[in-house]
This record gives structure tokens, sequence and C-alpha cells, in this order.
């Protein structure tokens, strides 16, 4: 993945964390039961792997490994807060705000038990957001939206013949066919091993 290296240090988390946001505060508590693209996830796993993810990425731009970025997602998801809709948005601040510094994509880092260039594990932190903000954006009814550099960053890491794909995340399984012409995010979520006309009860 060092050819993915020279693409990170400009990448921006604000835009997809601020997405993230937005459907957070429309999720129902009925629907935290509910599927997700994810087969083994219920929307409220999802949110956990979310608020999971979001401390293990920050830590790994602060350099402050540790239990946080250390740990496998194959070990099992974090608790949910119960208070996760104040929770979670000043943490993605903190993610977001994490990354901005230079200082982050400077050498190695870890996240998942997966050591990573910092600026690779920008691209994936990025593409964790992107698509699972789609997964939280399809499991409850709202709409999604993503801006062209992240869904270009999340190409780029997705793309077939890269070994790493889906970084420490093993949600991410074999790309999904789709159109040539398909809008790129429609390409990115395939790429993801997701159907982009997925919705619950498919």
């Amino acid at each position: 993945m060092d050819t993915l290296s020279g693409t990170a240090p400009d990448l921006d988390l604000e835009p997809a964390a601020r997405q993230i946001g937005e459907l957070i505060s429309s999720v129902d508590d009925r629907q935290l039961s509910g599927p997700t693209p994810c087969p083994k996830y219920s929307v409220r796993d999802l949110l956990a792997h979310i608020f999971g993810l979001s401390v293990a990425f920050r830590d790994a731009a602060r350099k402050d490994l540790g239990p946080t970025t250390g740990t496998s997602p194959s070990s099992g998801l974090p608790d949910l807060p119960d208070d996760w809709r104040k929770s979670l948005p000043p943490l993605l601040d903190e993610l977001v705000a994490a990354w901005r510094d230079p200082a982050a994509h400077e050498g190695m880092t870890q996240a998942g038990g997966v050591d990573l260039p910092g600026p690779v594990a920008a691209m994936v932190v990025s593409n964790e957001l992107v698509v699972h903000g789609w997964d939280l954006a399809r499991s409850t009814g709202q709409e999604f939206r993503a801006d062209e550099a992240s869904l270009r960053s999340s190409e780029a890491l997705l793309a077939p013949g890269d070994d790493d794909r889906s970084g420490p995340d093993a949600i991410f399984g074999p790309p999904v066919p789709v159109a040539q012409d398909a809008p790129l995010l429609d390409r990115v979520i395939a790429l993801s091993g997701r159907r982009p006309d997925w919705k619950p009860g498919d």
C-alpha cells in the first residue's frame, strides 16, 4: 500500500464525519435492532463499531498506541454508550482534528492491531467513515452524501489488486459487480462488497 501513501495528507475527514453526525441525530431507538448491509451487524452494532473505530483512529493519529489501537475488530465490539447521541459527535470532531495534525501522517502508526504508514491509516479511516456512513444511512432510511475527495480515496484504497484493500476492518468483502458508468458512490460501495441498491429486508 506504499503507492497510496502520497494521496492521504490532504485528505480531510470532516465531510464524512459531519455526515455521520447528521445521520445519528435521526436514528430512532426502534431502529437499533434493525439489519444493516453488514450481515452480522444490527444498527446498534454498527454504531458501536463506528464509536470504537473513532477512538482507535483518533489515538492512531496521536500516536497514542495501546489497547485502543492494538485490539483487532474481530475480538468483539465495544459497548455502545447510553449517551451515544451526545458522545459520538464530539468524538468524531476529535478524530477529524487529530488527523488534521501533519504529524499524524508522519511515520508509522497502528489501528486494529495492524501497523500502518500514517498516510495509509488516514485513507483507511476515511474509507471507514464513508462506507459505514452509507451503511447507517441505508439501514435507517436516510439520504447519504459523500464528497468526491473521500470517494476517490476510498476507490483507490479498495481497488482490486490491493492486498490490504479492507485495512484492519474485516467487514469489507469481495467487490460486487456494477456498471462501469455507475455513479462513483455506487462503485465505491460495490468495491466494499456491498450492493449499492441494498435496503432493509433484502
